[in-house]
């Protein structure tokens, strides 16, 4: 078996097996290209036959190029190729656990703030289909804090206006039930009877089930996905640059700042493990400055003054 065979095995792991989305499959197979195409340029023997010392070459090759958080995510992927050929035995050892990522600082996750949020529902227009359909993308998107790919996989079955919750299948097809607030409802039925058939009239296939549609009356895309707020964004004052991950790290941090608790939090989001959901319980500038001044003695100008008259008195 050559190399691009294996990759394409690889491939089919990540889309059939773990589930994966086809944006993520996407970045995984574009960071084992470039290793590959790396071993050709360099004339060495192939995937199967890398060494601890070619990992150590490639990785000082990526800290020449890259920044210490894309360096990690690109040995990720390879070390996570590696796993999977070790399971086919098309090799005997993962190499890659032999080379160590750079140090970085853990950023925390980019979030809007609820004014940006508002101003992005705001500048949609609700007088045609696409705008629409639109609206009840973010709402979709900010009412139930679920990733890009969960949202594209929505099907029309999934959705029941008289129930409390929606049915969202998560990564490796795990399903788990997000509440169904009257907001949503709302966007989401006034899609369904104003904005999809008109969109299903542009239709050239069989019609679909999946909930959520483009244009031309086929299932919308994570691209198509990303576009649309490239669009809603642009039609707002604020100078925003949003993708659909950060409207999900809105979705949890408002949740805990506003007093939610963090196992509640995990499950919303689906996350396997706790551990994965903390990185959200940072809070802002202004929440930090809003609780010194309700809770320290000394925020408050007329308690301290009345101290200070007190003690002069005394």
């Amino acid at each position: 078996m050559n190399d691009y065979q294996m990759i394409d095995k690889f491939r089919q792991y990540l889309e059939v097996e773990r589930g994966y989305s086809e944006y993520t499959v996407s970045n995984y197979i574009s960071d084992i290209m470039e290793f590959n195409n790396y071993l050709r340029i360099k004339k060495f023997n192939g995937l199967s036959n890398v060494t601890v010392n070619i990992a150590r070459y490639y990785l000082m090759e990526l800290n020449k190029n890259y920044k210490p958080t894309s360096v990690s995510r690109k040995l990720s992927s390879i070390r996570t190729m590696y796993r999977f050929f070790i399971m086919e035995d098309y090799v005997k050892v993962n190499v890659f656990n032999e080379v160590s990522a750079p140090k970085h600082d853990k950023l925390l996750p980019k979030q809007l703030y609820s004014n940006e949020i508002e101003a992005m529902f705001a500048s949609i227009d609700k007088s045609n289909a696409i705008g629409i359909r639109n609206y009840c993308l973010l709402e979709l998107l900010y009412d139930t804090g679920m990733r890009v790919s969960e949202l594209v996989s929505l099907k029309i079955t999934d959705i029941n206006l008289h129930s409390d919750f929606i049915t969202v299948f998560g990564k490796g097809k795990k399903e788990r039930s997000v509440p169904f607030i009257d907001a949503l409802k709302e966007a989401v039925r006034d899609y369904l009877q104003f904005s999809r058939p008109v969109l299903l009239t542009k239709c050239k296939e069989e019609p679909t089930d999946i909930l959520l549609l483009n244009h031309r009356g086929t299932p919308l895309t994570d691209r198509g996905v990303r576009v649309i707020l490239d669009e809603i964004t642009d039609q707002t004052s604020e100078n925003l640059n949003v993708h659909p991950h950060m409207i999900r790290h809105s979705f949890a941090t408002h949740l805990l700042n506003g007093g939610a608790d963090l196992r509640s939090v995990q499950s919303l989001l689906g996350h396997v493990n706790l551990k994965t959901t903390q990185i959200y319980t940072h809070v802002s500038k202004e929440q930090l400055i809003r609780e010194y001044n309700l809770h320290h003695p000394h925020a408050h100008d007329d308690n301290k003054n009345d101290d200070n008259n007190e003690d002069n008195n005394g």
